[in-house]
């Protein structure tokens, strides 16, 4: 699956009632530890096209990245990785800690 962006809490909504696992990630489109961290995401997507994956850009979905923040209890961090299973979030991480590595390891169940 390609990365999909997504921009509003009704898009993710329809994502979450789907059941299926999926990374999420925060991206700020002013930040260049976000870029870094964008780039190792694109990089993670080409190389894992099974993986179901989609992001909000910080400055264009505010309301969506604060309910996101707000419902799962996980305090909002730009950039930010999400894993939702099952409908909660069962791994997250922010800024360096957002490589092509660590998404490999914690996202790819070998």
């Amino acid at each position: 699956m390609a990365m999909k962006k997504i921009d509003s809490v009704e898009q993710f909504q329809e994502v979450l009632e789907k059941g299926k696992s999926f990374l999420f990630i925060k991206h700020s489109l002013t930040c260049p530890i976000s870029l870094s961290a964008f780039d190792e995401y694109k990089k993670f997507v080409e190389a894992h096209p099974e993986v179901d994956t989609y992001y909000l850009y910080v400055q264009e979905a505010r309301p969506l990245s604060n309910y996101i923040a707000e419902t799962f209890e996980v305090k909002h961090e730009s950039p930010q990785a999400l894993l939702f299973e099952n409908g909660s979030v069962v791994w997250h991480t922010s800024h360096w800690n957002i490589t092509y590595d660590t998404l490999r390891k914690e996202v790819v169940k070998q």
